[in-house]
């Protein structure tokens, strides 16, 4: 038997999908069950479909020309068309199958038998009270229009009609602040309400000031689009725009969406605005500023106070020169360079700021007060993206690698461990893709990224994230269980977390390794047993009197009344922090200065079990 040549593909039989609800009724359509006559002929050579709303007039007869029911006013019914679309209203049988025949303004009659209307088994749609649901009957059908529709509730309570695409990809949402053009009718035609003259309605999205219909059709909306609105009581709510809205079973709303502010709450909390007040050029997010991008910005800094006072304007005291300078390396205050990374090229942008994300934790200018609210205008004149390193040489690419984790360095030094971890993780990121070609560049590219790892070990001991800190010196010591550099690290992190013995391991390993490094092996050691002991002893305080009651009664554990904290070796360690490459020190000692407290029973319990075995016991449970 010959083999399947290249070009031959085995036949995979494509999997039919399970027929629909609407599909499965339709079979129930038996010849003679569904006659159509022409009343009056449609216009156009088009159908509806599948997706498509429907907007119809129906009047429905006995055989004999009674009327049973109708939508028009000149047979008893309110005056307001049918709104259906296909495919996702419930619908009778006869007019599931029929309406997608007609033509636009065409008027047909349908003669249906009783499983056709409501006399259909399982019929989705319960007759009227009194309907003669059991006879075949004459449904007139005027086909007013269809045409493509958005469902943007899944009730059908709000379906959306273009009229005019719109522009870009955005369309509004909480909190931005829009501008629109807004006519309301009700579905018979009546003029409610319209705001098409003179400025726009402006409204703030998400504030309730729009009915909750039209704000959920707006917000499919994008700029220059122009729709009808179609909006069902339900979701009709009262607001400032329309008084009494909540009396109409139905409202079309016809809208242009003239333009949107895009407001960012970029905490969450209402206290860090941005507001774009000029769009800029290019695609978001892709083409925003990346960490480590030079970017040019002009700026006006205002304090919020009373008299609106302007503080410094590039254009006026930098010799109108905008300002320039690098992100993610904490030179601009905190807020400022948040909006910054979420601002395109040309961008004009409003920010509102507090002062914990401004000025209180970063260089103020002598002339802004303490705990001042600030405002910034800002525009992104453009930016240089971070050098890529595809295509330099190993040594090129060691220098790139130098000067960023200098700068995340500098950042440690200032305090500022959450930018500084960004550095060193960048740079490990990008080794990744670093392939050294020898065993030297092999050394090299592997210290390089150990101390890498070290020092983002480091930053997370500083913001008291023991646990990630030991699992980020794992990853050097797994591949190199003696080196020193790592041990001392980890036993810094396991002595924070108070896992006294894990961290005398990794001190005394030190030693075992490297008679070199005993000296500060033999520091941390000290430190060890300092903080065993004063753990110890805040224990017996914490635990005093705990087992002098009799059995039955409870006795109060207090806490530490004088809060007593032993800081002498902490601080003699945080007078050796920096920068320190020397022979004997890790490069960064400041991983050894005083983490964040991390709970108290955590860091007791070991001290704690010496103290219950001190007492003679073997158990104890804590109620």
């Amino acid at each position: 038997m010959a083999a399947n040549g290249d070009g031959e593909q085995e036949y995979v039989p494509q999997k039919k999908k399970p027929p629909s609800e609407e599909e499965k009724r339709k079979k129930k359509i038996v010849p003679g069950s569904l006659m159509k006559a022409i009343v009056r002929p449609g216009g156009g050579d088009s159908t509806p479909s599948d997706g498509d709303q429907v907007i119809y007039h129906r009047t429905i007869r006995t055989l004999e020309g009674v009327v049973v029911e109708s939508t028009r006013s000149e047979y008893g019914g309110k005056g307001t068309p049918i709104r259906h679309v296909l495919g996702k209203s419930k619908m009778l049988l006869g007019l599931l199958e029929g309406i997608p025949t007609m033509l636009k303004d065409e008027v047909a009659m349908f003669k249906m038998k009783p499983q056709l209307h409501y006399g259909e088994d399982d019929c989705p749609i319960s007759a009227p009270d009194g309907f003669p649901k059991e006879d075949e009957l004459h449904f007139e059908i005027e086909l007013i229009d269809f045409s493509k529709a958005k469902v943007i509730s899944e009730d059908l309570g709000v379906i959306k009609k273009v009229l005019q695409e719109g522009q870009g990809w955005e369309s509004p949402r909480e909190p931005y602040e829009v501008k629109a053009c807004i006519t309301a009718r009700t579905a018979g035609g009546k003029l409610i309400m319209s705001h098409t003259e003179g400025e726009p309605y402006s409204f703030t999205f998400g504030k309730s000031e729009v009915p909750k219909g039209l704000e959920m059709g707006i917000g499919s909306m994008s700029r220059g689009e122009k729709a009808v609105v179609y909006v069902t009581s339900q979701y009709l709510t009262q607001s400032p725009l329309i008084a009494g809205i909540e009396d109409y079973e139905e409202v079309l709303f016809e809208v242009e969406l003239v333009h949107f502010i895009q407001v960012r709450d970029m905490l969450g909390d209402g206290r860090l605005i941005k507001r774009r007040i000029r769009d800029g050029t290019g695609d978001f997010p892709m083409d925003c500023p990346l960490n480590d991008s030079l970017l040019r910005v002009h700026y006006k800094g205002i304090v919020l106070d009373d008299e609106k006072r302007v503080f410094y304007d590039t254009r006026v005291d930098n010799d109108g020169q905008p300002l320039e300078f690098c992100s993610g390396e904490g030179l601009v205050p905190e807020g400022l360079e948040m909006c910054l990374r979420l601002m395109l090229p040309g961008e004009l942008a409003l920010v509102t700021c507090p002062p914990d994300y401004a000025y209180d934790k970063f260089p103020r200018p002598a002339n802004v007060p303490e705990g001042a609210h600030i405002q910034w205008e800002i525009e992104l004149l453009g930016f240089e993206m971070p050098k890529d390193w595809t295509g330099l040489d190993f040594k090129s690419i060691m220098d790139e690698a130098e000067k960023i984790r200098n700068t995340g360095n500098k950042l440690f030094k200032e305090g500022k461990f959450q930018l500084a971890k960004a550095k060193y993780e960048k740079v490990l990121r990008e080794f990744n893709h670093v392939n050294p070609q020898d065993d030297e560049e092999g050394k090299i590219f592997a210290d390089t990224r150990n101390l890498l790892f070290l020092n983002v070990a480091a930053c997370y001991l500083k913001t008291g994230e023991c646990l990630k800190s030991i699992e980020t010196c794992n990853k050097v010591l797994e591949a190199n269980p003696a080196h020193v550099k790592g041990l001392y690290r980890r036993g810094m992190a396991y002595m924070t977390a108070g896992d006294f013995e894990e961290a005398r391991n990794d001190f005394n390993m030190m030693i075992k390794v490297d008679k070199t490094s005993e000296p500060d092996a033999t520091a941390a050691l000290q430190k060890l047993r300092q903080k065993e002991q004063e753990t110890e002893r805040k224990a017996r305080k914490q635990f005093k009197g705990l087992f002098d009651k009799k059995p039955g009664e409870i006795s109060e554990v207090k806490a530490d009344e004088d809060g007593e904290h032993q800081k002498t070796s902490e601080n003699q360690e945080n007078s050796e922090n920096g920068d320190s490459d020397g022979a004997n020190s890790d490069e960064f000692h400041e991983a050894a200065a005083e983490a964040p407290q991390v709970g108290w029973f955590s860091v007791f319990w070991p001290t704690t079990r010496r103290f219950f075995s001190s007492l003679g016991l073997q158990r104890c449970t804590i109620l």
